[in-house]
């Protein structure tokens, strides 16, 4: 009787396994170094997908995402609220280059929103809080970027250490608050911004960003600060 001859087993079937585990984790160091090499909004963008394919949340796609806004070009973006803050800061900026005002306007990212900083003779004369007719159209052109995300915004009047001179206001602190007023009023008559999403305060001399020892120094205190805030400040500013 002849004996049947046995198959031989298939050693190699490991190697299907490791070809399999080498692919994975050369698909995970491609993953890691592309998140090396994206900001952070693009890195919160690709969280944000993974968690809609994981049923995790919203993903970039569907669902009623609250942060797809319209860009100054036009175009829609998924942004965080740091990103939608930064959106716009760029949006300004590239408004304040065109119009070459830019040495006229700070931006800056706070804990507390977007500081939109305006030198005060942008809007007034010396001494006087109507805002300038030159000045109301540019208001305007910036009130379309601000209306473009629905945050809070909070208009701040500031001054330096002189003494108002002048019979039209008894201090700095009427000076600063009028101007911040009148700013505030335009914005919502002509900037069409929702009164229910802006207030305004008048600090007079009293938050300098700078010494008042200069002509220079005094200048960067007077200014106008308009502050788009952070969305996590919604809860203090809606009493409703």
């Amino acid at each position: 009787m002849k004996r049947k001859v046995e198959k031989e087993g298939n050693h190699e079937r490991w190697l299907l396994t490791y070809s399999d585990l080498i692919t994975l984790l050369m698909i995970f160091f491609i993953i890691l170094y592309s998140m090396s090499n994206v900001n952070v909004n693009k890195y919160k963008e690709l969280s944000n997908s993974f968690k809609g394919v994981l049923g995790g949340g919203e993903g970039i796609v569907g669902g009623d995402n609250k942060n797809i806004i319209d860009g100054y070009e036009g175009d829609t973006k998924v942004l965080s609220e740091e990103g939608k803050l930064s959106d716009i800061k760029d949006n300004l900026e590239k408004y304040a280059s065109e119009s070459q005002i830019k040495d006229s306007i700070t931006t800056t990212i706070e804990e507390r929103g977007l500081v939109i900083s305006f030198k005060d003779t942008m809007f007034f004369d010396v001494g006087r809080a109507e805002i300038k007719e030159v000045a109301k159209e540019r208001l305007i052109k910036i009130s379309g970027i601000l209306n473009k995300i629905d945050n809070y915004i909070r208009v701040e009047g500031h001054t330096d250490d002189t003494p108002i001179k002048n019979d039209s206001f008894k201090s700095n602190w009427q000076l600063s608050a009028i101007r911040a007023t009148n700013v505030t009023e335009f914005l919502i008559e002509g900037g069409k911004v929702s009164p229910e999403r802006i207030s305004s305060v008048g600090y007079g001399e009293y938050r300098p960003i700078d010494k008042n020892n200069s002509e220079s120094e005094r200048g960067k205190n007077r200014r106008v600060d308009i502050v788009l805030l952070n969305s996590k400040f919604n809860n203090s500013e809606n009493k409703k």
